[in-house]
């Protein structure tokens, strides 16, 4: 790419924001080494990444615009691979991505959503229920584990229509997609019995429909004026759902708690009014972008990015990969400050791109906001003297680059 000295990233992903910061120092767009020495220009201006997003110029689609996919270079066993091999309206382009997502969006509706309402207080209350058992006495209750994630799988879960019986094997599945570190062995392992899961899935709604997204969307694929999605675009569309769906929405509300606990002060300013629970979803996206860095787009041309605003003289070439780095945008001093990497829910400019921007700004950003307003309030209205059990720096993240969360998040609720 004619670039001396490309930033290596840690695919493990454990730091984050100091890896943000060292994309941000190498300027607004640099290029980085992604696992197995792929390369990308990583983007962290906001302001030049929401060009990018809406240029017609940049794709999503491998198989038409990325060179290495095109010339065969990307291996199955690579990290990344599902995340820009599957045929959804994830890595779709142009009239192909309008098509695949008004059909999902005809399965995904408003109505559905809101509908989840109810349903998704009750599920928050039974884990809460939990919790308190298990945290009887001053134990030690992990709230990653015992809330953060089985509020969105079986919101998920039970959206998708999936048989109870399913539920163990999805979850360990939508875990190894955000395992950016995985040998070979284990990423054809994930890959493999991933797909075998959703086949189950939508075999069992073939013969047991319901009114569910699974059977809506399966009565998109059987649409008779063959506009419909096909076989393997209803797979990696159910790829794309559940594992965005869930992860996204498991680290905003371990982040929004995290973040609460350890910023006393916030936490007071939503108690005494002065702050919403909207506020601190919208700081949580903002400073702790639940996906860190978000795989792959591609120059359909050359790319001068002075003509974007950006620096002069650098330029993503043909067929070149590009790597929108959102932990990044969103800590980016330019915009919000020399106070960005600070956790204000009184911030005036909580603008953030965590869900993304343009024709490919995420379909479940509306549920995953719905989970996070009614889990947060419940929590801390339950349990008023909430702790965490260890202290910041014995945290660990999760084992990924892309995926910005806790790999645990122990507590003691008195």
């Amino acid at each position: 790419m004619g670039h001396p000295d490309p930033l290596v990233i840690d695919p493990t992903g454990r730091d984050i924001h100091g890896e943000a910061t060292r994309i941000r120092e190498h300027g607004p767009v640099t290029l980085v080494e992604l696992p197995d020495g792929v390369a990308a220009w990583a983007v962290s201006s906001p302001d030049l990444l929401k060009r990018l997003l809406t240029d017609p110029r940049v794709s999503k689609d491998p198989r038409r615009h990325w060179t290495r996919w095109i010339n065969g270079e990307i291996a199955p066993e690579w990290p990344l691979f599902t995340w820009v091999a599957v045929q959804n309206m994830f890595t779709a382009y142009g009239g192909e991505h309008k098509r695949l997502r008004a059909l999902v969006s005809k399965a995904f509706t408003a109505r559905r959503t809101a509908a989840l309402q109810p349903r998704v207080e009750e599920i928050t209350k039974n884990l809460l229920d939990r919790v308190e058992q298990a945290g009887k006495d001053g134990q030690v209750v992990d709230l990653r584990e015992g809330f953060c994630y089985p509020l969105p799988i079986q919101v998920i879960s039970e959206l998708f229509g999936l048989p109870e019986d399913q539920g163990a094997e999805l979850r360990a599945v939508v875990d190894g997609i955000f395992h950016t570190s995985a040998t070979p062995e284990e990423v054809t392992d994930i890959y493999t019995r991933f797909y075998a899961a959703l086949a189950k899935l939508v075999a069992f709604k073939r013969e047991s429909p319901g009114d569910d997204l699974t059977s809506a969307l399966i009565a998109s694929r059987n649409d008779e004026g063959g506009t419909g999605l096909s076989e393997q675009e209803l797979l990696d569309t159910l790829v794309l759902m559940v594992s965005a769906g869930h992860e996204t929405t498991v680290n905003l509300i371990d982040n929004a708690i995290h973040a609460l606990l350890t910023h006393p002060d916030q936490l007071a300013l939503v108690r005494s009014g002065h702050a919403s629970w909207d506020d601190v979803v919208e700081e949580t996206l903002r400073v702790e972008a639940p996906v860190a860095s978000l795989p792959l787009r591609y120059a359909v041309e050359d790319l001068a990015m002075g003509e974007f605003g950006g620096p002069e003289g650098v330029v993503i070439g043909k067929g070149e990969a590009i790597l929108a780095a959102y932990a990044a945008a969103g800590r980016h001093p330019g915009k919000y400050g020399d106070d960005a990497d600070r956790f204000d829910v009184t911030r005036v400019d909580k603008e953030h791109l965590a869900f993304g921007y343009g024709v490919h700004f995420c379909l479940g950003a509306p549920l995953g906001r719905l989970e996070a307003r009614i889990a947060l309030p419940a929590l801390f209205e339950r349990f008023p003297d909430l702790q965490l059990a260890v202290s910041q720096d014995e945290l660990e993240p999760v084992d990924s680059f892309i995926s910005n969360g806790h790999r645990s998040l122990p507590v003691r609720l008195r």
